[in-house]
């Protein structure tokens, strides 16, 4: 069964797209083989914008005649304008509609709406009181007009079943791995400019306060003893930062953020990745060393637990006593055993396959009509 979808796609011209705007690219650019003809949805970009194509969008694009700012405070506030008539051409119209995000546009068909986190539930000190109030609207929304709830871990479908949303119209749909592999010689030549001349561990994420880096450098102050740096990647985040503490300053290492390449022989070079986030909506980061073969301790009862399995070490996050002890063992004896768990574990987890079941959602809605 062949099915038309409209994909708001407008995530592609935010300053920093992030893991929504990865998730929109990976999954529209492998719907037309799951037998889906995907059209994106934008706003209305002047003449000096980037094309969909350099923004890495491989679907054609419809654009509304408002720029992002008024498009969604009009389909926020007026709910319009509706997008149908957008999409419909002489020779097709859409199936279905999905929202990949929280921009949520009015339609007469089935609705498909991604959750990718409830963090304004979390963390509403993280969003201005615009931002919060937002967000809100949508999970309203989302609550009244949606036939389908995509999420990508089952932590988060529990936090949408929290916030009121019914669990018979959610389905998990992990992510996919987007793999750069990298060479011995490009790892020995980022560790050279980065001057890491030793083994180490390796956390990478925004620095804010559900990110839990002042456990891991309570661990880490416990491995003294130990031949291991630590490497902090990624920009500053909201809150307090850790990193303006005092430092071992020969011994931790704030990177902030890398390009891809970068980043990928940050992976690949590191003895250890540990991520002690207290929640995520994914967990990317955990997925993305065990594809590296860099053995991952991360935090029980989270998501990242969703995408580790048996192959990397948990703990909770908040005791650094068992950081520390986890770090030691994944970088001891364990460290080749679960090198290769990972790399197996993280097989797994493929844009295909996220393709596939969401194409498979859209046919359910489609015959539902």
């Amino acid at each position: 069964m062949s099915v038309n979808v409209g994909m708001v796609v407008e995530q592609m011209w935010q300053p920093v797209p992030g893991g929504s705007g990865r998730y929109i690219v990976e999954v529209a650019s492998r719907l037309a083989h799951c037998g889906v003809r995907a059209v994106g949805i934008s706003a209305r970009h002047g003449s000096g914008a980037p094309t969909p194509q350099e923004v890495g969008l491989t679907i054609p694009v419809r654009a509304s005649a408002l720029p992002r700012r008024a498009l969604y405070a009009a389909w926020d506030r007026l709910g319009a304008p509706g997008v149908d008539r957008l999409l419909t051409t002489a020779s097709s119209a859409p199936d279905i509609i999905h929202a990949t995000t929280w921009a949520i546009p009015p339609t007469s068909r089935p609705l498909a709406i991604t959750v990718h986190d409830v963090a304004f539930l979390r963390d509403p000190d993280h969003f201005t009181a615009h931002g919060t109030a937002y967000f809100h609207r949508a999970l309203e929304i989302t609550r009244k007009r949606a036939d389908a709830i995509i999420v990508p871990s089952q932590a988060t479908a529990d936090d949408c079943v929290e916030a009121g949303l019914d669990a018979s119209l959610i389905t998990v749909i992990p992510h996919g791995l987007s793999h750069t592999p990298v060479t011995a010689d490009q790892i020995e030549d980022f560790r050279a400019r980065w001057d890491l001349t030793r083994p180490y561990i390796l956390w990478v994420g925004t620095r804010e306060p559900r990110k839990n880096l002042p456990t891991l450098l309570a661990a880490y102050r416990q491995m003294e003893d130990a031949d291991l740096d630590l490497v902090l990647v990624g920009p500053a985040g909201w809150g307090s930062d850790p990193t303006d503490a005092p430092l071992a300053p020969d011994r931790v290492h704030v990177l902030g953020r890398l390009d891809d390449a970068d980043l990928a022989c940050a992976y690949a070079g590191a003895r250890v990745f540990t991520f002690p986030s207290l929640w995520e909506g994914f967990g990317l980061p955990v997925l993305e060393a065990m594809a590296h073969g860099t053995p991952v301790v991360t935090s029980a009862g989270t998501c990242m637990e969703e995408v580790t399995g048996d192959a990397g070490l948990l703990v909770e996050p908040t005791d650094a006593d068992a950081l520390a002890a986890a770090l030691r063992t994944a970088a001891g004896d364990a460290h080749d055993d679960l090198a290769a768990a990972g790399i197996e574990r993280a097989r797994r987890f493929t844009w295909e396959a996220s393709a596939a079941a969401h194409a498979e959602v859209y046919r359910h809605l489609a015959g539902a009509r």
